[in-house]
């Protein structure tokens, strides 16, 4: 089946990424009284985030698709737009939010972020058997099936990936052997059901006061850090000149550059010499994957400048620049998110929909016996569901200086990840008709 969208060239699908983030942008700082009333219930981000979804729907861009020639060949194609934004804009965002932290006052927001992040894994792991007890009552051949096709063997990598990333999710498939040719309808899973929490994530950012006030949380150590970088921020703003952004970029994409040397040495040094490591199917995989790495050399670089001179360059906008790059991430993330395909293998969607209910239940149940604010809520989460690529996107949506809580959950969860799949994967085998 020929599923070429309107639009093929990446050159051409940016043009509109950016058209989408400029109206959005555009309508969001407008004294209109309609689109005031709307940004009060639906936020940028996730605007920014729903509209490519909707163009992917109508088939005018795709992130990937296939092309079939007169004589009935099939050609597979993949739009490069997300993979940029994450290699390159990621982390370069990552490094200009980080510029400005204060080290001492993100460990003195206290162990409440531990608590939901782990809170988070708890109810993945937990989610999935009870998942496939639930559906197995009324639709066993849903959650049946048998040797390489059992359905809870493709689950295990759904939970690799809900708990730390893809190099998980990887490894799962490699441990657990599902049917390669059935993978694609568990990633599909993945994408819808990750997708429509993000969503609902980005949705309740809006509305992060009323959900804390029901909560009972205490959001003073958060107000603090915010207080303390905006008041940092504003004592050294200036209007930037050439210079000050041209040096900003420099910084960033300078240790991108190195970020990325970095990651591709120390990955190789570890599939070379740990068997653990370049062994697909063993616990320690993760620690192979360069995107990993990647993200986590950019962190402790960009935190280890934010002890130096180059902190001063918040003043010249280094965290707004960040934040553009979140921007079009946000947005490349929506255009694989297509809405058209959630009907389109509706019993998996639902073991996913359930099992992610049984996520948000146990998060919101433990945030308010401990009365956590909303921001930890959405930021656990996300550095399990969506790891290191949507978990500081999450954070900065509530403060720029926020992003490095998420980034650091984020991978937490890359390394307890292959553990905690692993686990949810046996009781799923346990519980399996």
């Amino acid at each position: 089946m020929d599923t070429t969208p309107f639009i093929t060239q990446d050159t051409i699908a940016f043009g509109i990424v950016m058209l989408t983030i400029g109206f959005v942008f555009y309508t969001s700082s407008s004294k209109n009284d309609g689109w005031i009333k709307f940004y009060k219930i639906v936020p940028s981000l996730l605007m920014a985030y729903m509209l490519p979804a909707i163009f992917t729907s109508f088939g005018i861009i795709a992130p990937e698709w296939e092309s079939v020639d007169a004589v009935g060949n099939i050609t597979k194609h993949e739009s490069n737009l997300y993979y940029v934004a994450s290699r390159f804009l990621l982390p370069a965002a990552l490094i200009l939010m980080t510029l400005s932290i204060d080290l001492k006052a993100v460990f003195d927001l206290g162990p409440k972020a531990l608590i939901m992040f782990l809170t988070g894994t708890v109810g993945i792991v937990i989610g999935g058997p009870i998942a496939i007890i639930l559906i197995s009552t009324f639709s066993p051949e849903t959650v049946g099936g048998a040797g390489p096709d059992a359905v809870w063997r493709g689950l295990a990598t759904l939970a690799g990936s809900w708990i730390g990333g893809g190099a998980n999710q990887a490894a799962m498939l490699e441990i657990y052997e599902y049917n390669p040719k059935k993978y694609g309808g568990m990633v599909l899973v993945d994408i819808v059901v990750a997708n429509i929490w993000m969503a609902i994530v980005l949705m309740g950012i809006g509305k992060s006061k009323k959900i804390d006030k029901w909560l009972g949380a205490d959001t003073s150590a958060i107000e603090r850090l915010k207080e303390k970088v905006s008041t940092y921020a504003d004592k050294i703003t200036r209007n930037p000149s050439l210079a000050d952004l041209m040096v900003i970029l420099s910084i960033a994409f300078t240790v991108v550059g190195f970020a990325h040397f970095g990651a591709n040495t120390v990955s190789n040094f570890l599939i070379d010499n740990f068997k653990a490591v370049s062994d697909k199917s063993s616990a320690f995989s993760s620690f192979g994957s360069q995107f990993f790495w990647m993200i986590s050399i950019s962190t402790i670089i960009g935190i280890i400048l934010s002890f130096t001179k180059l902190k001063k360059y918040e003043g010249a906008g280094a965290s707004k620049i960040g934040s553009v790059f979140i921007y079009i991430l946000v947005a490349t993330i929506g255009m694989k998110m297509d809405l058209s395909k959630i009907l389109e293998n509706p019993g998996l969607i639902f073991i996913g929909l359930v099992w992610m209910t049984i996520h948000i239940i146990l998060l919101i149940i433990v945030a308010k016996l401990i009365k956590a604010p909303y921001f930890f809520l959405a930021v656990g989460s996300q550095a399990n569901v969506g790891g290191a690529a949507s978990a500081p996107i999450v954070a900065a949506a509530f403060h720029p200086s926020l992003a490095t809580v998420g980034v650091l959950l984020a991978v937490f969860g890359y390394v307890v990840g292959t553990y905690g799949a692993m686990l949810t994967a046996e009781l799923m085998r346990i519980v399996a008709p």
